[in-house]
């Protein structure tokens, strides 16, 4: 009818709605997220609203998955950890030598922290973590025998769960060196002391002329 006006319809384009998850994949969803915050704005910005927030839902569905902030940064951490040893292994070969070995899982190791400093810089925070939760338990586990197994390989008998001094000595020597030498570099502690050694030596060159000295090609 020419004098009759339409009912003005809702403007729902300008409403964001947020996706449809099923249970699992919310879940993942909410681990990214996580990351990404923690990568993007620091630990200091992460929590269940603005992960909420990032995916799209409400503020109450993290909740659901994580119960509270520190069952979230668990959860993720198992997943860095999880990534972490693969990263580890990657340049690993079968018939590599037992230094050879150790110098590539340390490479991976630096390689992961500097990829990923904000997931790595967690997961070694063990006061904001539940670490009663079994898969961040069964990941840091997996975590630690790649570094044992490699020291083990080194000196030529298994690793068990009771240690000699011995065996004790080279897992903390050889982790106190990688991870000091990552932090490090997080830090930007280096950057000197590589400017002034000689042209194209980069950390990674730095790293495995420091495991040569700590992990000689024969045992002494």
């Amino acid at each position: 009818m020419a004098g009759r006006k339409g009912k003005k319809r809702p403007n729902v384009g300008s409403a964001r709605v947020p996706a449809a998850y099923h249970h699992g994949s919310l879940r993942e969803a909410l681990l990214k997220a996580a990351e990404r915050i923690l990568e993007r704005d620091g630990i200091q910005s992460l929590t269940l609203r603005a992960a909420a927030r990032e995916v799209g839902v409400s503020h109450a569905a993290p909740k659901n998955h994580f119960a509270d902030l520190s069952g979230l940064l668990s959860e993720l951490a198992a997943l860095g950890f999880q990534r972490f040893t693969a990263t580890m292994l990657a340049n690993v070969r079968d018939n590599d030598p037992p230094a050879r070995r150790m110098e590539a899982i340390g490479r991976g190791y630096v390689a992961f922290a500097r990829a990923h400093p904000g997931l790595f810089l967690l997961m070694f925070r063990s006061e904001r973590l539940d670490l009663s939760r079994p898969a961040l338990r069964e990941a840091q586990s997996a975590a630690a025998r790649v570094l044992s197994d490699a020291v083990g390989a080194h000196r030529e008998e298994k690793i068990g769960q009771q240690l000699t001094l011995p065996q004790a000595a080279g897992i903390v020597g050889a982790w106190s060196l990688v991870h000091g030498f990552a932090l490090l570099l997080l830090d930007g502690r280096l950057k000197e002391i590589i400017a002034r050694l000689p042209q194209g030596t980069n950390p990674d060159v730095l790293l495995a002329s420091m495991f040569r000295a700590l992990v000689p090609d024969r045992r002494h």
